[in-house]
Order: structure tokens, then sequence, then C-alpha cells
């Protein structure tokens, strides 16, 4: 996710994300709703404090949309005209939003404006009329809070606060000392005001909250401290009825203050990370907190812990590359310090992390700790490598550990650990592609700076006291004139392995390990290396630093094909004979796909996103998806994910927003939130008891045709309550849609047009009306569901109404 801002209400959670605004199920914790229709970053969510099954999201991209977020549907935009950077909705202000925009003519300047939200017909409208509130403020949503039912707005930037009265349209601005001493950092870094009291609290960088009184008067203002944290306030947030103030900062520990007394708090620590946002419920029953690794964490209002809701872990560094594990198909990568982090890409969240390194991580800047640093699965996921290290002038750390997957626990175990595998930095590592049941033909290779690459095998472990019947030793060692092995993989059949040595690239035979050939293309180093696969598996393809794309001919020996491409990343695509090349050029991304034998691209897509992309991979389809496109063909088996370098996790995709969300996600959340009561559980028995009669019987339920096609009656059931005109509107309509239109004829006249018929009409032949008749019942739908109706003839039809217009009224006398 990007910068997300939680916001809970009793039974869902809404954050921004991205360019979206996601709702989870607090029961569930699954995603409900996914909008999109922003082009830009979302950069706050509020809900409509005259309506909270509404809400309003504020964007980069200078508009405002109010959503109904229990259907997923926009109710309106409006369109600003300029950045918005905060959002903020105080319930006194009925037609009116605030918004932090930039200020025109200056460069890192911000100001708070009021827009004024018209309340025209129409979805899409303009909301020009905008008032300047406070000038030069912070670009933080954190350092703006209204207060006392929207009478007074605060701001804090550096060592200023600005208090704005609406009513007496006053502006009070205090300070506080520059100047850092031993008490600490005096610079304001959060602020919150209380709901019901002339009362304003504010974080400070070392670890103080500051409580502010008498703010009306300039001069003979209070204001007494509360302190805890041992680093910066990141938030801070004040209960519904303010009895209570919840802070939160680096030491990953909710602090709850009572009656805003030093001596009375509670804390809920080992949260797991750093608190960046704290947010109430509207009831008062629930609060939020938002961490710097991507979780959103749900917290009783007694401070106890209920859900928690994983994303993307965001790592400084992603060392391991983006990996997918066979077994799942989850995205593997770095995560917490020290841990593998399993992604699930379809339900957007962590499945589950693994501890390789199995230290305790100290958050302290300037220690040399042990890091994960590469990572790879063998084909059928059984068999996991990882190797750690600690970077030390006097004592580095090198280890690979080889873990093997438990079907018992369900988790990986580790099974050999290798200390100082090499005797300096591993730069690759990957197992032979094959199949893992024969354990003879499974072979881990790592290529590293001490300008050798080594061959692991397994072996029987004849120590009687081991836990495990294999383990994994170094079977051989190859080098190349003393130069340093950069990168290494193998060929899809596994009986080739490739390794580069910095400006050249060496083909051994894997069960030899004689050296076959070699192949250069000066100058640059050898950046990344891939084999071909399925009818392209002949080739080679190598990527230099100076900016060539090579293609080698395995049969040959030579360069089948070369062009000048400054590639980043090189990806295959495990079940095609495509491969993805990332390029960096004029500070925007591109991706070209291409076939081996084909040195023309087959796809390209310039300016991909402006971030520099670092890593990509190639993730299997469940099935294969039906893509129409031909340039597109190449998603059709595999889906490709990239990881740009400000930690953002993107992919290519042919569908639209509402195809792409599951089947599960898409249900209606107002069902999956129902309470179960007696009436509801009786209505359920009653329809579950009609379907069955229904199928038992066969039955084919006819509906009249007249209502399906009413638009009047669709949407008045299908529009939400809440959103629906008023009755005496929607009456009108409704009873026109159901009176009969002038134009139709009655039956009576059918019948008598009927017996108008001509006579040539009439005598027909027998045969063209049997074969009328057979058409007919050919294409007789009811037929089809098991219901024959018999179709008079025309003849037929004229003696039957012959005979249902003679008086019968004479037998009444008998």
């Amino acid at each position: 996710r990007g910068n997300a801002f939680p916001l809970s209400s009793s039974r869902y959670l809404l954050c921004a994300s991205g360019d979206f605004v996601k709702m989870y199920s607090l029961a569930t914790e699954e995603t409900l709703r996914l909008m999109g229709g922003h082009a830009d970053l979302v950069t706050g969510i509020q809900l409509n404090p005259h309506n909270r099954m509404q809400l309003y999201s504020s964007s980069l991209d200078g508009s405002i949309k109010l959503w109904d977020f229990m259907d997923g549907i926009p109710i309106k935009t409006f369109t600003v005209g300029s950045k918005l950077l905060a959002l903020y909705t105080p319930a006194s202000f009925e037609d009116s939003v605030f918004a932090v925009i930039p200020k025109s003519g200056e460069r890192d300047t911000f100001q708070l404006v009021s827009i004024k939200l018209t309340k025209a017909a129409g979805q899409d409208l303009e909301a020009k009329e905008l008032s300047v509130v406070l000038d030069d403020v912070d670009v933080s949503p954190k350092r703006i809070a209204f207060g006392r039912e929207g009478e007074y707005v605060a701001s804090v930037k550096e060592v200023n606060l600005q208090v704005y009265f609406f009513k007496r349209k006053q502006l009070n601005r205090f300070s506080v000392s520059a100047v850092k001493t031993k008490s600490g950092n005096n610079h304001f870094t959060c602020i919150a005001c209380h709901p019901k009291e002339d009362c304003i609290a504010t974080g400070h960088a070392d670890g103080k909250i500051r409580l502010w009184r008498n703010f009306y008067h300039k001069k003979e203002y209070t204001f007494s401290t509360l302190h805890w944290h041992h680093d910066a306030v990141m938030d801070l947030a004040f209960s519904i009825e303010g009895t209570n103030l919840l802070s939160g900062g680096v030491e990953s520990v909710l602090v709850l203050w009572h009656n805003e007394s030093d001596c009375q708090k509670d804390f809920l620590p080992r949260l797991g990370s750093a608190i960046e946002y704290i947010s109430m419920s509207p009831d008062g029953a629930l609060c939020c907190t938002l961490h710097t690794d991507n979780r959103i964490t749900i917290i009783n209002s007694n401070l106890r812990f209920s859900k928690s809701i994983q994303g993307l872990i965001k790592s400084t560094d992603v060392k391991t590359g983006l990996v997918v594990d066979p077994r799942t198909k989850a995205l593997v990568l770095n995560g917490e310090p020290g841990h593998l982090q399993f992604y699930c890409l379809q339900s957007d969240q962590q499945l589950f992390s693994l501890d390789i390194v199995q230290r305790q991580y100290i958050h302290q800047a300037g220690l040399s700790q042990a890091d994960l640093v590469k990572v790879a699965f063998g084909a059928q996921g059984k068999w996991l490598a990882t190797v750690e290290e600690r970077e030390d002038v006097t004592d580095p750390e090198l280890q690979l550990k080889l873990w093997c997957y438990d079907d018992k626990t369900q988790s990986f175990k580790l099974n050999t650990r290798i200390n100082m595998p090499h005797d300096g930095h591993i730069t690759d590592l990957c197992f032979r592609d094959m199949d893992e049941s024969e354990e003879d033909s499974l072979i881990l290779v790592t290529a590293g700076r001490d300008c050798v690459f080594k061959v692991w095998v397994m072996v029987e472990d004849t120590d009687p006291d081991a836990q495990q019947s294999v383990s994994w030793s170094c079977d051989f060692v190859g080098s190349y004139h003393n130069y340093q092995a950069t990168n290494c993989c193998f060929s899809e059949d596994g009986s080739l392995l490739a390794v580069s040595f910095e400006e050249t690239v060496t083909v051994w035979d894997s069960v030899t390990w004689d050296l076959k050939c070699t192949f250069c293309h000066p100058p640059g180093k050898i950046r990344s290396i891939c084999f071909g696969r399925l009818t392209c598996s002949k080739y080679l393809i190598g990527a230099t630093d100076y900016g060539f794309l090579c293609c080698w001919n395995l049969l040959t020996c030579a360069l089948e094909w070369s062009a000048y491409l400054n590639v980043l990343v090189l990806q295959p695509d495990p079940l095609s004979e495509h491969i993805a090349a990332v390029s960096w050029l004029s500070k925007e991304s591109s991706l070209f796909v291409f076939k081996p034998n084909e040195p023309r691209p087959i796809y390209i897509q310039r300016n991909l996103c402006k971030e520099k992309i670092q890593l990509a991979a190639f993730v299997p389809r469940d099935e294969p998806e039906t893509i129409g496109s031909e340039k597109h063909c190449w998603l059709r088996r595999s889906q490709l994910f990239f990881l740009t370098d400000m930690q953002e996790l993107m992919t290519l995709s042919t569908k639209s927003l509402e195809e792409r969300l599951t089947a599960s996600s898409k249900q209606l959340a107002v069902e999956e939130s129902l309470p179960m009561t007696p009436f509801s559980l009786l209505l359920g028995k009653h329809r579950h008891q009609q379907s069955q009669e229904d199928l038992d019987l066969g039955k084919l339920v006819a509906h009249n045709t007249h209502e399906q096609d009413s638009p009047a009656v669709k949407e008045l059931l299908h529009t939400p309550a809440h959103v629906l005109p008023s009755a005496s509107f929607l009456c009108p309509v409704f009873i026109n849609s159901l009176l009969i239109s002038k134009n139709n004829k009655s039956a009576e006249e059918v019948d008598d047009e009927v017996e108008m018929e001509s006579e040539k009409t009439e005598d027909d032949s027998d045969e063209e009306r049997d074969v009328t008749e057979m058409e007919q019942e050919d294409t007789n739908p009811m037929e089809l569901l098991g219901e024959v109706t018999y179709k008079l003839s025309k003849s037929q039809e004229k003696e039957l109404r012959k005979i249902r217009k003679m008086d019968y009224s004479w037998i009444s006398a008998f």
C-alpha cells in the first residue's frame, strides 16, 4: 500500500491505499470493496458527518469524491483544480469541507482552505469557491485538527502553534523555544483537539505531550506536560468523549492517558513496529493504529488487541529480490528485519512470516546486524535456500541455510546450516529446476565474490544423533580466470549451468562439470543472464551494465542478435517463451517483452512509471486467462509484477477494477454484516423451503416481462435507500410505469383483427403451415425446459374462436 489513513467504523475499516480506497471487514479481515476512480494518490478520507453511510476522499488529482461505500459507487465528484494534500470534514460546516493545498506562486508553502461543495444536480461538479483559513501550514494531515465541535482549528509547524476561531475570526499564534536544550527538542510533530472542551494536545520530537488551555488569550495561555515516550510522538487522538488521550511512537507501544494525568496511564506494548497514525471509530468502541510496516491493528476500547490486517511490508532494501513460492504462488521477499514475508497477491494480505536469522533485532542506528540477502526455492517448493550476512570489518558473518518444508507443521524447518560457504559476498544462488522427488537430481549452486561458484548436493547423514536423514555438502568448486562470479542459472532441462564472471558468460555441463563454451560481449560486465524456455531453450540471454542486451545461440555458439538497451531487470516467464526486460532511460522505466528467437519485441510499454523499477517477477495464474488482444497474449498464463525503488508493487492487467476483484470480494457488504435475529432465521428458512420445493417440482418461475423491463422498478429496487429521492417523487413515476400504453391493443381487438384476415392467408398451403409449426417448435424455449406446449394451426384457432363465441346459456335451463 501507499500512505494509508485508516478510519474505522463499527463493522468495517476504510483506508486509503495508493489511488484506491479499500474497505475491509473487521470480522474476516478480507477486502470487501476496492473503490477506484482517482487518477492519483488518495491523500485523505473522512466520513460524511451528515450521513455515516457516505465517505469523502481527496486526491492529488485535484478532486474530491463522495462515495456510497456500502455499494462502492461514487455519488458525486467535485473538481477543485488544485492538489489536495489533506482533507477534514467537521460536522458544524454543512456544505463545506477543508483541505490543504499548495500556495500558488510559492514553493513548499501550503495553506488550509475551505471548499464550498455545491448541491447542484449532476455527478461531476466544480468546486472553485475556496477561502483561505490558515496560511503557512504543514503538509502532514496530523498537524491540523478541529476542536470543540468545529469552533476553532489549530495547526502546528516546526515550533509554532496557531489557532483560528471561526465565529470571532480571530487568529492567535504561540511558539515554543526552538533551541535544543537538555530537556529535548521542542519541535511539534502532531496535534489533536478535545471534542468537548477547550484543550489542545500537541506531540513533540523529544517525546513530550503538551496540553494547552486558555488559548483564547494570546498571553495568558497555560499548558501542562505529559512524558513517557523516549523519542518523537508520532500521533495523538482523543477518545470520542474526550476522557482519554491515545499516543504512539517508535516504541511500538500505544499509551492511554486517563483524565490527562501523567500518573494514570495504561499501555499496549509489542505492537510490532512504530505507530504512524491513530484513528477512533465513530462509536468509540474501537481504535486502529497504522504502523510503519504497512499494518493496521484493531484495538478494543479497553486497550486489548482485536485484529490485525497486514499488507506488504516495506523494507528499506529488498536484497532478496522478488521470488515466487511454487507451493502457494505467494510473493516472497524481505519483510521484518531477518524475516521472509509470504505475501498473497489475491487477498492483498500476508500469509505468514518466516524467521530466518532467528536473532533479536535491535532498533538502533549504526549497529551492524545480520540481514537476509538471498533466497531461492526448489522446483516444487519443498526446499528453500537462504543467505544471511553481517558486514563487519573485523568479524564478518556469512551463513547459508537449507530449509525443508514440513507437511505436519505446514512450515519450513531448518535442515542444514553452513558457516562461511564463500570467502566473500554471495552474489547469486539457484536450484536445478527438475523433479524434486529424485533427490539425486537436486542441486544448489552459489556464486561469490571469492571468484568461485560452488555446487551443493544432498548426502545421507551418517550421524546417529541427527534429527534428519539428509544434509547438504559441497560437491564441486568452479572458477574462470580468477574473475568474480556474479550470476548463475540452469537451463530448463537442468543439463546446462550458466555462470557469469564479470564480462564473460561460461556454460558448464551439470553432470560432468566440464566447461562447454564461453560468451563475451565487451565492454561492460554482465548484469543478468537467463536461458530461453520451451521452443526457445537453445538461446541464452544476457544484459550488460554498458547498455547491451545480447542473445547467444547455444547450438552454434555464436551471437544471434544484440540490442542497445539499458536493461535493469531481465525476467523470463516460467510458463512460456516470453522474457520481460525493463529499461531505465530519461528518468522513466519502460517495458519490453520479446521471444529470444525474434529480436523484435512483441510488446512495448514506454513510460511504464516515473520511478525506477528494481525488481520483477512472473506469477503463474491458477487458470489461463482469456485475452482477446494479441499484443497482451503473453499475459495469458502468468502475471507480471514490479517493485519500484519507492517500494511500490505494481502489475499489468487487461481487466477492469471490478473484474479483478475475487468472488468473495464482490458480495454485498450489507449481507455480510446482517445480525442473526429470529426474523432473519425465519425468513431464511422460508426462502430455503421455497427454493427446495421449486427444485423438487421442476417448476420454472416465470416473471412478468413488463415488470422485468420496467426501468422505474429496477431503479427502485437496486438504488440504496439512503440516496433515493422522496416517496412523493417516486410514487407517480412508479404508478405510471405500471400503466398500459394506449398503443397496446386489447385481446378483443386482436381477435377481431384475426377474424378479418384475408382468405388468402387462410388458404395457405398445409405444407407451408407444417414447416412453420416445426420451426416454432424447434425454437420454443419452453420445450428445452421440459414443458412442451402444443401449437394450434390457424384453422384450428379459428374454429376454437367460433366455439368460444357460441351462446350456451340455454343449458342453464336444465
